[in-house]
């Protein structure tokens, strides 16, 4: 950047975008300076160097929040509360939701409730998970096998990557598909609603014949 480029040309791209030509470092840094900008260097193996001007501490702000922006995704947890016993409705209802923290890329922790006597019968709760598991179908893998932890028996899932984008490529197909069936439907209803409606026009010279007869 700027001083730090040791070339003897640089073909220089302005703030804009525009083509400025290629000229030495030292005339290339004047015209940034000018603008308040930085002469930065992007291509350096070409013959010669490629060179821009442009605000290099705002780009790497916005690189560097962008950076962030998805690791704090990436590490973002979810969680779905069930209990030994809830049925399935509910647990559709769940589902639905764990699906969609999965298909965004989110981990999900399931956790199964015990209450008082329920204790005894843990195995209720690994059932439960198990049933999840078996539900949610391809798009979750264990990360973390369930355990107990007091009166919580948790797993963590996370996402296969493969079968997510297979399930969004064939969920958009789907889309695509009923949109297409959408509009041929209202291009027929279109074509039958012109033929069900007379004719103005014949209808007038049949009006006319019939008074002429």
């Amino acid at each position: 950047m700027n001083e730090r480029i040791r070339v003897r040309e640089v073909r220089v791209i302005g703030a804009d975008g525009e083509q400025l030509g290629v000229m030495t470092p030292e005339e290339a840094i004047v015209i940034a300076r000018e603008i308040g900008l930085d002469l930065v260097e992007v291509a350096a193996n070409s013959r010669p160097p490629v060179c821009r001007i442009m605000d290099y501490g705002k780009f790497k702000y916005e690189q560097k929040k962008k950076n962030a922006s998805k690791k704090s995704h990436s590490a973002t947890l979810k969680e779905v509360k069930l209990r030994p016993g809830t049925d399935q409705h509910d647990l559709n209802f769940k589902l639905n939701n764990a699906r969609k923290f999965l298909m965004e890329g989110d981990k999900v922790k399931v956790t199964v409730m015990f209450r008082g006597r329920e204790m005894v019968h843990t195995y209720r709760g690994r059932e439960q998970l198990n049933n999840v598991l078996d539900q949610l179908g391809p798009i979750a893998k264990l990360e973390s096998s369930p355990r107990m932890e007091g009166r919580f028996m948790s797993m963590i899932l996370v996402a296969d990557r493969e079968a997510v984008a297979e399930a969004k490529r064939a969920a958009e197909e789907a889309a695509a598909e009923s949109e297409g069936s959408e509009e041929t439907e209202t291009a027929s209803e279109a074509v039958e609603e012109k033929a069900e409606t007379p004719d103005q026009g014949t209808d007038e010279v049949s009006a006319e014949a019939t008074l002429t007869s």
